[in-house]
């Protein structure tokens, strides 16, 4: 095969493109490994890097998608074989580096990470840089001390790809999760995820939010960012934690610094793109086991073609997209 299809987003003047073409393996990038890549996944990050005002992509024409899993073709890192099923998310894939809506990809071997047991190369997508960030969020939690039987843990933002997903781990692990939701008619879907108790977006933006307020949750996974996260920090109980990988909410955190010097409150920041591989690779083994969800393909996992992308890109920047999407390559 001397050509493949790709999702192509150019910029020509004023002009945006967002189009599948042929591309040949001269046009993709410098890299140890190849891969023909089965499944990526969509996330809000590849929603920006299609439109031309997202501030993701630096230069035209690009292929977006910041996670891909597949097989690899050829490699000259020792470390990677012929045959060897593989994820990559993160680093500069899908941001300054070709990414994995196509068919073939090129990246460096110190992005791959080998498919853990117990994962298919669908379901690794299902989980993506999303799962990951989920999956980050609740390793960090535990770190600080946060476990089922110290009560309720909050996820804002819950019906998106790291919420929906949190919910589900979560559950699997045994907590008592409290999802935050704005749309009603998604109770059902994040009741099937495992929630125990389901509260309105609206409940965490109250018309002023306290330095310090009723302690409600002993710990919180936040999507979100903005207002609803300086409400979130004034009711963690004490010695309780936030995970923080979202800002759909705002960039602002209108706080104070009462809940970390009055009720000992740790606010962690969680970057899942330049996570170091000795967390990675594991926390990837933990989503083949204890982490996976027994629902992760049927009810978090939607399926969309490579025609099907553009579209689906453009429902994600309007938050018309729940859990996940799988692109099928």
């Amino acid at each position: 095969m001397s050509e493949f299809r790709a999702l192509v987003v150019d910029k020509v003047g004023e002009d945006t493109s967002v189009e599948v073409k042929k591309l040949s393996f001269d046009d993709l990038p410098e890299g140890d490994v190849t891969i023909r890549v089965a499944y990526s996944s969509v996330n809000y990050k590849d929603g920006l890097a299609s439109i031309p005002n997202g501030n993701i992509v630096k230069s035209y024409p690009f292929v977006p998608g910041i996670d891909l899993a597949g097989t690899v073709t050829s490699s000259s890192d020792s470390r990677y074989t012929e045959g060897q099923e593989v994820i990559v998310t993160s680093y500069d894939l899908g941001v300054a580096h070709f990414g994995g809506y196509s068919e073939y990809a090129r990246v460096p071997g110190d992005w791959v990470v080998p498919l853990p047991e117990g994962l298919t190369l669908k379901e690794a997508m299902a989980f993506g840089t999303a799962g990951f960030t989920a999956a980050l969020s609740i390793h960090r939690l535990e770190e600080n001390g946060v476990t089922p039987e110290g009560g309720a843990v909050l996820v804002t933002g819950a019906t998106g790809g790291v919420g929906s997903l949190a919910v589900a781990m979560l559950s699997k692990r045994g907590y008592h999760v409290v999802a935050s939701t704005g749309k009603e008619s998604e109770h059902d879907y994040l009741y099937s995820l495992g929630a125990k108790e389901i509260i309105h977006r609206d409940e965490l933006t109250p018309e002023k939010v306290r330095p310090l307020d009723k302690p409600r949750w002993q710990a919180a996974v936040d999507a979100v960012g903005g207002k609803s996260l300086a409400y979130v920090l004034s009711t963690i109980k004490p010695q309780g934690a936030v995970a923080v990988s979202g800002l759909t909410g705002g960039v602002q955190l209108p706080t104070t610094v009462f809940p970390f010097i009055l009720r000992g409150v740790s606010l962690l920041g969680i970057d899942s793109v330049f996570c170091p591989m000795e967390i990675r690779k594991p926390l990837w083994s933990r989503l083949g086991s204890d982490l996976k969800p027994d629902l992760l393909l049927d009810e978090i996992g939607q399926e969309v073609t490579l025609e099907e992308l553009p579209q689906t890109l453009a429902k994600i920047l309007k938050a018309e997209v729940r859990g996940r999407t799988i692109v099928k390559l």
